[in-house]
């Protein structure tokens, strides 16, 4: 601000000067007068200059002592509110510093507390290990029983217990999917046998040729039975020419073969040249004709089920089964009647009724060849169906429609299911005495080998195997358990169509007498 001051002084005397030397050299010339009054008027100029830089310089110190003032002021507002400010955060730190003495001597407290409540419980545990040990001597005097005898004592009740709510729970299980899954199944399985109405053939081991008259016997037999020699040598078959009015019987457990013979017979009857040459001749045009048959019957059985796009093997394979039998239902005629089935369950519950078809009638494909390559059917239908090209759900069905692998898709069960029903119908198939008393000794024997059975009886045509336990070893609950254990076996280790019920039955019998 002084130098302002100085700055301005400067200026004005600088001004006066310079006006006092232009007036003095331009007025040079003039007279004294003028310049006199040039004289006085730059000195009131000069003296008023002084006064305006005098007046300057008081404001401008004014003006300066306002400003330190304003800036002193500011500053001590400043400081105050910084001291007040750091007197608030020492507060602060005070009262953390407190409170974490605080909880530093809580902790302490704690942990003294901890040590010592420690302590007592390790002084307690071993007062509780002193008097279990104590109860364990009292007991086991009281019981004489050891220690290792109770614990015997007490598993073997438990395991009671285990056994009783298992077969409760088994009980229960059953009886629940048997109200749920029964009228379903009975209604799917009702329906599709009612809507299948196939024809059922039963072949036979013989085939009888009608002859015109008795005459015609002794031409087929020929001179020292060359005829019936070279008939037998070209088919295969046995001819029994015997007192039978009027008719030959052609004897033979290939039905291809006895066809072939009853064809060629019935043609050399109607032509009436019978000698070797005219009989082979014959049995060759009965072969191109059987095979052409057995197209036929293939062919008819797709178009009958409604399946398109097998390969012509597999349809000429399926021809074949016309003249397979199982248990003396005709083959062909079985796997129509399982393709149906399976069809008509798909369709109830919703799968795909063309594939059911297919695989349906396909399952036995296996039976075809089995006489003349060795596997069983199944292992040689799935080969089958794997070299023809079908589709992985069909190979599976022909695999697990005996139960040799598990099922991978609802079809194979539905074919499963298709597979008994044609079996179990009654009067579809027919089986040998021997067959039919080893399957009720089977059943028998696997029935007998369990624990607590005193007798058991295959009844109905082994159709249900009763089975008599002994009272003291078989409980109540251990019955359910021994049904569902016989029920396996015998689905694992024997064939048979249809089910068989297993019935479990335990009498106690309390005697008294009156004296």
């Amino acid at each position: 601000m002084g130098m302002l001051i100085i700055g301005i002084v400067v200026g004005a005397i600088l001004a006066g000067a310079i006006t006092w030397f232009i007036a003095k050299s331009y007025h040079e010339n003039v007279d004294q007068k003028k310049i006199g009054s040039a004289s006085e008027k730059s000195r009131e100029i000069i003296d008023e200059a002084l006064k305006t830089a005098e007046t300057k310089k008081r404001e401008a110190l004014l003006e300066a002592k306002e400003e330190a003032l304003k800036a002193k002021n500011e500053f001590e507002k400043e400081t105050k509110e910084r001291r007040l400010e750091l007197q608030r955060y020492e507060h602060r730190v005070l009262n953390k510093e407190e409170n974490i003495d605080k909880k530093a001597e809580a902790l302490e407290r704690r942990e003294a507390s901890l040590s010592s409540k420690e302590d007592q419980l390790n002084k307690k545990h071993k007062e509780a290990d002193a008097l279990v040990n104590k109860q364990h001597q009292e007991l086991e005097r009281i019981s004489g029983l050891t220690s290792e005898q109770a614990r015997e004592y007490l598993l073997k009740s438990v395991e009671e217990d285990v056994k009783h709510d298992t077969a409760k729970m088994v009980k229960d299980l059953e009886s629940r999917a048997k109200e749920e899954a029964s009228k379903k199944a009975k209604e799917y399985v009702v329906t599709a046998i009612q809507k299948c109405a196939a024809d059922h053939v039963a072949e036979t081991t013989i085939s009888v040729v009608q002859l015109p008259n008795d005459e015609m016997k002794g031409r087929i037999i020929g001179r020292e039975g060359r005829n019936i020699r070279t008939l037998e040598t070209l088919t295969g078959v046995d001819l029994i020419i015997d007192d039978t009015p009027e008719a030959v019987v052609l004897s033979a457990f290939d039905p291809i073969r006895r066809e072939v013979a009853r064809i060629a017979l019935e043609k050399l009857i109607l032509d009436g040249r019978i000698h070797p040459a005219r009989i082979e001749e014959m049995v060759e045009k009965a072969k191109r004709e059987v095979e052409t048959k057995i197209r036929e019957e293939g062919e008819a059985a797709t178009l009958e089920v409604g399946i398109h796009g097998i390969h012509p093997e597999l349809v000429r394979l399926l021809g074949k089964m016309k003249f397979r039998t199982s248990y003396g239902q005709n083959a062909l005629r079985h796997s129509i009647e399982v393709a149906h089935l399976s069809g008509l369950i798909a369709g109830e519950i919703g799968v795909d009724v063309r594939l059911a078809k297919r695989a349906g009638l396909l399952h036995d494909i296996g039976k075809a060849v089995d006489h003349e390559m060795e596997g069983s059917h199944i292992q040689l239908g799935a080969d089958l169906c794997r070299k023809y090209k079908e589709s992985q759900v069909v190979i599976n069905t022909v695999e697990s429609h005996h139960g040799d692998t598990e099922p991978t898709s609802l079809i194979a069960c539905i074919v499963q299911a298709a597979d008994t029903i044609s079996a179990a119908r009654p009067g579809a198939r027919r089986e040998t005495l021997e067959t039919y008393t080893n399957r009720l000794k089977q059943i028998e024997d696997i029935t007998n080998s369990y624990k607590g059975v005193d007798k058991s009886f295959a009844v109905q045509a082994g159709r249900e195997v009763r089975i008599m336990v002994i009272p003291e070893q078989v409980s109540d609950d251990e019955m359910v358990l021994l049904a569902r254990n016989v029920a396996k076996q015998i689905e694992s280790e024997i064939e048979y169509p249809g089910q068989i019920k297993v019935s479990v039955i335990r009498e106690s019998r309390v005697t008294d007498y009156a004296k």
